[in-house]
């Protein structure tokens, strides 16, 4: 059976950035659609969502921010902005929203090819295994831990209630990582290296933000985090019990 392409959606109002991203990723196997607006991106979500959108902050008239936001509230897909705005405060935002990686312009197209295939191993591969066998178990782990449960298999966190909890594919494999090592001190490399492998890069912050979104949906008061502890100077840890099934 000849595999299906993974789709992608480059949204960028400039036509020659679209259609150069569009050429050299078809190369890489990719389908690629060009859309040049937000309403036409959401118009694409709507009839044929891709699994991952590269999103351009700079477009006139539209707010790029807003764009990512309205993705994550309604779309489970990798997204990885896609901007010239390189400024400290503009990459915390663009995390804050829920991007799976930020690659500012110029930007070499490999290295951005390398990071598309880094979110999408994320969060197409759980997607695709093969289904177990008849009569056997599907092959899965279940962490519980005050309450709540991340499931590997479906890679879904669900609260105390049973209600799934939208997670990021960073923001999973981050909490995946702490509940694995539950009680251990993680340190910001050690989690850099776990959650991104050789992609990532010397932007550190990228696991405080993500820390700091887990704690908002997981902590009564995210202010005063009872379950995931930072330690000054040393990283972070799951400050509870983990039941492993």
């Amino acid at each position: 059976m000849i595999p299906v392409p993974t789709h992608l959606a480059v949204l960028d109002d400039e036509p020659d950035i679209t259609e150069l991203l569009a050429t050299y990723l078809a190369g890489h196997g990719f389908r690629v659609t060009q859309v040049h607006s937000g309403p036409a991106l959401m118009e694409l979500m709507a009839r044929d969502a891709p699994a991952l959108v590269l999103l351009d902050l700079g477009l006139p008239g539209e707010d790029g921010f807003a764009i990512a936001r309205r993705l994550r509230e309604h779309w489970r897909c990798g997204l990885v902005i896609v901007t010239g705005r390189g400024d400290a405060v503009d990459k915390v935002a663009g995390l804050e929203v829920g991007a799976d990686d930020y690659v500012t312009k110029p930007f070499e197209l490999r290295e951005l090819a390398a990071r598309i295939k880094a979110v999408l191993r994320r969060i197409v591969a759980p997607q695709v295994q093969e289904p177990a066998p008849s009569g056997s178990a599907a092959p899965r782990t279940l962490l519980s831990f005050a309450g709540w449960q991340l499931d590997s298999a479906a890679r879904c966190l669900l609260d105390p209630q049973r209600r799934e909890v939208p997670l990021t594919a960073g923001e999973f494999d981050l909490l995946s990582a702490l509940a694995t090592h539950p009680g251990r001190v993680l340190s910001r490399d050690f989690l850099l290296e776990l959650t991104r492998g050789r992609e990532a890069g010397p932007f550190d912050r990228t696991i405080d933000v993500q820390i700091g979104r887990l704690r908002r949906k997981l902590e009564a008061d995210p202010a005063n985090p009872q379950l995931i502890k930072s330690v000054r100077g040393a990283g972070y840890m799951l400050a509870s019990p983990v039941e492993r099934r």
